[in-house]
């Protein structure tokens, strides 16, 4: 799900951090309306580590190996920190593991951090929509969706990118044919991660609801 260095062009990865530039002010603004931003700061530290631990954890889908995301985790729990803090486990990654990279930074918090706020959303849906269901049944329905479509449209967004830049001199139908591939193999992560969002709201939700975003 990271994009590396030099696969886009130079003016992409610019507005790449134009963009996330412009998310992350609007991100920290709607923290700061919160009755009291400074709250949430430990849970979002100890999410921003488990994104960044997420990277080395592969599952192997056949024809390829896919790595966790988490990024409808930290929407559903962390709402708007979850752009800041995905923005974070990002740099990090990139300078100790080389997962992405610093050119790139700002395309692949675009990746991510768009779906986390959309799962925040989602989430927060289950008040309008879920109202005619029991509490926790509707935290694990919104949690599994936002969990999955956060997943879904970072695979989309990534694999859009990838397939519109691939670099002169590359077989292009070799490439889309592997990257379709992979593309395929983030079906069963988007269930996987819908299934473990759905799980840690309800157990959040059943003995520190005030951990959830409200």
């Amino acid at each position: 799900m990271h994009i590396s260095e030099g696969i886009l062009p130079a003016q992409l990865c610019i507005s790449g951090y134009g963009f996330t530039s412009l998310i992350t002010w609007y991100s920290l603004r709607q923290i700061n309306r919160l009755p009291n931003p400074q709250a949430s700061i430990p849970k979002a530290s100890l999410l921003t580590a488990a994104f960044f631990v997420a990277s080395s954890i592969h599952i192997p889908i056949p024809p390829a190996s896919v790595h966790l995301v988490l990024n409808g985790l930290l929407g559903t729990v962390l709402g708007y920190y979850a752009f800041p803090a995905i923005l974070i486990g990002l740099f990090f990654q990139g300078i100790m593991f080389g997962h992405g990279g610093l050119t790139t930074l700002g395309i692949n918090a675009l990746i991510m951090g768009i779906p986390a706020i959309l799962a925040y959303q989602i989430f927060q849906l289950r008040h309008i929509l879920g109202k005619g269901i029991r509490e926790n049944l509707s935290m694990r329905i919104f949690g599994f969706i936002a969990g999955a479509a956060a997943i879904g449209v970072s695979s989309l967004i990534f694999f859009s990118l990838i397939i519109t830049n691939l670099p002169s001199g590359f077989d292009n139908s070799l490439e889309q044919t592997a990257i379709y591939g992979l593309m395929i193999g983030h079906i069963p992560l988007m269930v996987i991660e819908g299934i473990l969002t759905a799980m840690v709201v309800s157990f959040l939700h059943r003995v520190m609801p005030e951990l959830l975003p409200s």
